[in-house]
């Protein structure tokens, strides 16, 4: 599968929702947390994919907003204890493949506890070069737009005076003004929609919908979505490239090819 994608063709940044981790669980007739665990080795393998091919940026949806509020506290509690395992586990293997690790969200709600292993690992993955992971935690993309005006509007009062807002002036605000362009979304589970994830940032981006469930994604599953991505049109509300306009023909060949398709298979032409 490798072999058949185009090294030039790859997206820039890639947004990734892991859904599916509770049905994944259900199936197996095993509680919702053990679908999370399982979740982890879906993020290393997608993670080391990702890293290996040289993608600049990789952003996982790993926990909402909304999370806080429709999820019981146990799975809430078991998630936040997640988290912090695989930050502490992981930041070798980062290293080892020169990622460097960031976080989009509104960080200052989380626990405190949560909050000083994020920081350390952040700081122990700093000085890394490579790829840029991103984790979405307690993020809300309409949170994420509200911050982004607030903050123009401070800098507008610090400033004194109010120009004419541009686009530009919103995406230096944004979560993500650190990463590329946005230009590829999959979705694992099968489920429809964007669950209020990065509506700012997916305008052009295409998307990518598999059934697989989170934690059965692995590498190869992300080599198939890069390979549907290459070969999408992507025309940013344009139209596509016109076709090549055909070489002309010579006198002398219009007149081989008005040959009868007997003259044609004769080895003489004849």
């Amino acid at each position: 599968m490798y072999a058949e994608l185009d090294p030039a063709r790859l997206p820039h940044h890639i947004a990734i929702i892991m859904d599916g981790n509770g049905r994944w669980a259900k199936r197996r007739h095993l509680p919702r947390v053990a679908g999370h665990r399982a979740g982890v080795e879906a993020v290393r393998a997608t993670t080391e994919t990702a890293a290996r091919l040289g993608i600049p940026a990789l952003t996982l949806y790993a926990f909402s907003e909304e999370n806080w509020k429709k999820r019981p506290r146990t799975e809430v509690a078991f998630l936040m204890g997640l988290l912090r395992h695989y930050l502490k586990q992981e930041v070798p293997l980062l290293n080892e493949n020169n990622i460097r690790l960031s976080y989009i969200g509104r960080e200052r709600e989380l626990p405190a506890e949560v909050q000083e292993c994020m920081a350390w690992a952040r700081e122990a993955t700093a000085r890394n070069s490579g790829m840029k992971l991103t984790l979405a935690l307690n993020y809300s993309a309409r949170s994420e737009l509200v911050d982004a005006v607030n903050g123009l509007m401070r800098e507008l009062a610090d400033n004194g005076n109010v120009p004419h807002v541009t686009e530009q002036d919103i995406a230096r605000h944004l979560y993500t003004h650190y990463l590329p362009e946005l230009d590829f979304v999959i979705r694992t589970s099968g489920e429809m929609r964007l669950s209020n994830f990065l509506l700012w940032q997916v305008a052009y981006a295409e998307i990518y919908v598999t059934a697989t469930l989170w934690p059965d994604f692995r590498g190869l599953h992300l080599l198939q979505a890069i390979s549907e991505f290459q070969k999408r049109e992507r025309r940013y509300g344009g139209l596509p490239e016109p076709a090549p306009a055909p070489e002309p023909v010579a006198p002398e060949r219009a007149h081989a090819s008005a040959a009868s398709p007997a003259e044609a298979l004769s080895p003489t032409g004849k």
